[in-house]
């Protein structure tokens, strides 16, 4: 470490490592930024059972789409002894549009806390080379947690795309093309992202 005998320069390195003290980091999905892809981060964090409000939820299948069963007119008919919901074909055959449950269970899918887990020990190394630098008053105290922010966000974004497990259902396989349960869009590891803040609330 260079050894300060500038009084000047010692008096901006107290500074920088007083603000050291005055900054965090708050790492995930934030539901100011998006309050939908909050909602869906939480229920693949740590699972959710969904009830059907009324007597079922209609699951769409791959033929429909992006349609709800109200899209659909009068065209939908339950077949008798089937939990589905299907239009008819001309040759006298249906093709079926929704599955009918009346519950799912969404299992847990942990891509925030298990990199936390993974992850700790490598983020506290680079905290530490960091505050190193902001000793030698290479950098700025809110240069630490900038940096620290965005590999943080970058493992969590990692570990989305490296989870397939547990897989989706086969029925979500076939309408989204993909067996991973946290990529489909991109959106949602889009929307990972990190906030500095200082020790009075205020974002940075």
């Amino acid at each position: 470490m260079e050894i300060f005998d500038d009084n000047e320069q010692l008096m901006r390195l107290q500074r920088e490592l007083d603000e050291l003290d005055r900054y965090a980091i708050e790492i995930g999905v934030f539901g100011s930024d998006d309050s939908f892809y909050a909602m869906l981060a939480y229920v693949h964090e740590f699972g959710m059972q969904i009830r059907a409000k009324k007597k079922y939820l209609a699951i769409p299948t791959k033929a429909a789409g992006l349609k709800r069963p109200a899209d659909f007119g009068n065209e939908l008919f339950k077949p008798k002894g089937k939990n589905v919901l299907a239009i008819a074909k001309g040759n006298g055959g249906i093709e079926v549009m929704f599955i009918l449950k009346e519950s799912v269970n969404i299992p847990e899918r942990s891509f925030i806390r298990s990199t936390f887990d993974e992850k700790n020990d490598a983020w506290m190394d680079f905290l530490e080379s960091q505050i190193e630098r902001v000793c030698e008053l290479e950098i700025k105290a809110r240069d630490v947690f900038e940096r620290l922010g965005g590999i943080i966000a970058g493992d969590i974004q990692k570990k989305m795309n490296d989870l397939h497990t547990p897989k989706n259902a086969a029925l979500t396989v076939a309408n989204k093309g993909s067996s991973n349960p946290l990529i489909d869009t991109g959106q949602l590891k889009q929307h990972v992202t990190w906030k500095v803040v200082r020790d009075d609330g205020s974002f940075i």
